[in-house]
């Protein structure tokens, strides 16, 4: 479901604007602020504050404590560089972290990849209900749960009678 088909470049483009907006801003972005920066971008898979722990543990020798990832996660957050997503109490990388912006993601349920989408006209149907109900916006996001494309068509196939392994022969 993302669009990132040389997942290196990726990581390496969300890295280098990390370290621009936290000079531009006169921000640190210490050794695990940027590990775990790295590690949201490794799977475009949203992830959990313990399955980054788990994967520190397995990068250093040195033991993280809990608290010490919620708060390098809570500075990403602030600074836009990731996006926590709600639903799955899982954080993913922000594809244009220098732009404030609203949230939307599509989050398949099978694969667990989830991607953000922007859309202009969705943000003005939902400010203009907002404005229609008297209700001043302060923040939006949306999570819309469904099934990717490679998931649909790897079910049709399954469906068909063919298993995955038959479709692709090596």
């Amino acid at each position: 479901m993302s669009s990132c088909q040389n997942h290196k470049h990726c990581i390496n483009d969300a890295l280098e604007s990390a370290h621009k907006i936290c000079i531009d801003r006169k921000l640190r972005l210490t050794t695990l602020r940027e590990q775990v920066l790295r590690l949201i971008w490794q799977s475009h898979q949203p992830l959990g504050a313990y399955d980054l722990l788990d994967m520190l543990a397995h990068e250093s020798s040195r033991r993280v404590a809990p608290p010490t990832v919620y708060r390098a996660l809570e500075f990403l957050l602030d600074v836009g560089l990731i996006h926590r997503i709600n639903s799955l109490n899982a954080y993913i990388g922000c594809p244009s972290p220098s732009t404030e912006h609203p949230s939307y993601f599509l989050i398949c349920t099978q694969c667990k990849t989830a991607s953000e989408c922007n859309s202009s006209n969705l943000s003005l149907h939902i400010e203009s209900l907002g404005k229609e109900q008297g209700f001043m916006i302060q923040k939006q996001w949306l999570e819309v749960l469904g099934l990717c494309q490679e998931c649909q068509e790897e079910n049709q196939k399954e469906s068909d009678g063919q298993s995955p392994s038959e479709t692709n022969p090596s």
